[in-house]
């Protein structure tokens, strides 16, 4: 024992540690939960999806000054990333954006300093380490407790999003499983096989006049009545759920939550409200976003780039805005003969967003 004792002393005495399964159990969610995105499962739904392909298209068309990393396929992917993730993650390199499918990052006073980064390859995808400077991360919804991760718009309202699946799920299992379209015909006492013979011969038998020949016999204390032959529908009744307001109530929910009005997916819609759908869209969502990527590539990319989706999506009213500069351009033929100063000019402008 003495002699075994003399060869342990040069190990190193191995430390065990033994730690809970369900901090390991957590660890992994969260994980799982990053990866995927941390958002709503509603997103499997078509109205999610027509509302995530509004954002990819609008950005897609955007008007980009100043660079030229940002094409339209950079953009689309962008736009995708940013309506299911909350947040798009772009690698610089080599006068190109990388996508980035997965990343973590390292902060100092709220501020990302380094980034490692999961980058999708066809044979399988490679990890790399940049620096702030080197990635392109841009971010919505952003929680003060975590300004360095953006959330989605499903994320952000979960109950509604929860609800939609639930309800289109039901939906689903409902149409699968219940007797649609099945009725009960009353018969007189016979035998298994004549029973079976007869429900068989129901088959198939679409579209055709059916004569089966009843017979009166005493059963149960007295003749079976004629009533007997009157089908009993087993078609569940729907109506009384609710469940037609609860979907489109849900689904109008989810589109709100997208910057996008429910009245765009209105069967009852109009020239009218589909315009003034895309102007909502394009100015309360798309746009502040777009004016986010800019500031982005602006800080990243060495030089100052503007981007714009007002005007390819044609998100204005043209009458009004064909008025407008009629109005503009007889007020400035006035400013030129009545000898109005330039400074002047352009101060009158500004005053009503026509300046620089």
């Amino acid at each position: 024992m003495r002699i075994m004792n003399l060869f342990r002393r040069g190990t190193a005495k191995v430390e065990k540690r033994s730690s809970g399964s369900s901090f390991t159990a957590e660890i992994i969610s969260a994980r799982e939960a990053y990866i995927s995105g941390r958002r709503g499962i509603a997103e499997l739904t078509a109205t999610a999806q027509s509302c995530v392909s509004l954002w990819e298209g609008g950005f897609a068309l955007a008007d980009v000054d100043g660079t030229d990393l940002l094409n339209r396929a950079t953009l689309a992917l962008m736009g995708r990333s940013l309506a299911l993730r909350g947040e798009s993650v772009f690698l610089i390199h080599d006068d190109a954006l990388v996508p980035c499918s997965d990343w973590d990052l390292r902060t100092r006073y709220g501020r990302p300093t380094a980034y490692r980064l999961s980058i999708p390859e066809a044979g399988g995808g490679m990890t790399t380490t940049a620096l702030a400077g080197e990635v392109l991360h841009v971010r919505i919804g952003c929680d003060p407790a975590a300004p360095y991760y953006g959330t989605a718009p499903l994320k952000r309202a979960s109950l509604t999003a929860g609800m939609l699946n639930a309800v289109e799920s039901s939906l689903a299992e409902v149409f699968e499983n219940m007797p649609l379209g099945s009725q009960v015909v009353p018969f007189p006492e016979s035998q298994d096989t004549d029973m079976t013979k007869l429900g068989s011969s129901f088959r198939g038998q679409r579209g055709r006049v059916m004569l089966r020949e009843s017979v009166t016999v005493t059963a149960a204390g007295g003749p079976a009545p004629a009533s007997d032959w009157r089908p009993a529908d087993l078609t569940p009744n729907l109506e009384h759920s609710m469940v037609k307001e609860t979907l489109d109530a849900a689904r109008d929910a989810v589109a709100t939550a997208f910057g996008v009005l429910p009245g765009l997916f209105n069967a009852a819609t109009t020239g009218p409200m589909v315009r003034e759908a895309q102007r909502h869209l394009a100015q309360w969502t798309l746009q502040p976003v777009a004016t986010l990527v800019a500031e982005e590539a602006s800080d990243k990319l060495g030089g100052t780039v503007t981007m714009d989706v007002m005007r390819p999506l044609q998100a204005y009213d043209v009458g009004g805005r064909a008025r407008a500069l009629l109005t503009v351009t007889q007020a400035l033929a006035m400013a030129k003969t009545g000898d109005v100063s330039p400074a002047d000019v352009a101060k009158a402008l500004e005053l009503v967003d026509f300046g620089e």
